[in-house]
């Protein structure tokens, strides 16, 4: 199951429809849908997070917490929306294209991609345009 959460002003106005696409992206890459928690919030309640649980003292557009056993993923997925309207300018794209862009990398992490390397990175950036692309087959 998928859950949206909210600790910002922010709300998604098509949570069926996001949930399903990530659905249909979890059984595309052969794996099965345990719960998968995305928390939706602004750069100083993630920040605080990467810091606690990460060590790490830097703004992030993502933070994922994977709790997948075996086939089935889940996970606690926190996105900074403030991150990724800031990308959006950033990369000049869309707000939605690049939230949609978020969310399904948390999933693909969950599902085995890494983003370390140049490799595993330029893996994951197509992972992610093929699975963007499934989304407008589903409306």
């Amino acid at each position: 199951m998928i859950n949206f959460n909210y600790e910002s002003e922010f709300t998604l106005d098509n949570e069926e429809a996001i949930a399903t696409w990530l659905s249909s992206v979890i059984v595309s890459e052969d794996k099965s849908e345990g719960e998968i928690n995305y928390i939706f919030c602004d750069d100083d309640y993630l920040h605080k997070i990467n810091v606690e649980y990460l060590n790490h003292d830097t703004l992030t557009d993502i933070i994922s917490f994977d709790y997948t056993m075996g086939n089935e993923i889940s996970g606690d997925i926190f996105v900074s929306i403030e991150r990724v309207l800031d990308n959006s300018k950033d990369y000049n794209t869309g707000f939605e294209d690049e939230l949609k862009r978020v969310l399904v990398h948390g999933v693909l992490h969950y599902c085995g991609y890494k983003d370390k390397t140049e490799a595993d990175e330029a893996l994951m950036r197509r992972k992610e345009d093929e699975k963007i692309n499934m989304f407008h087959v589903e409306q």
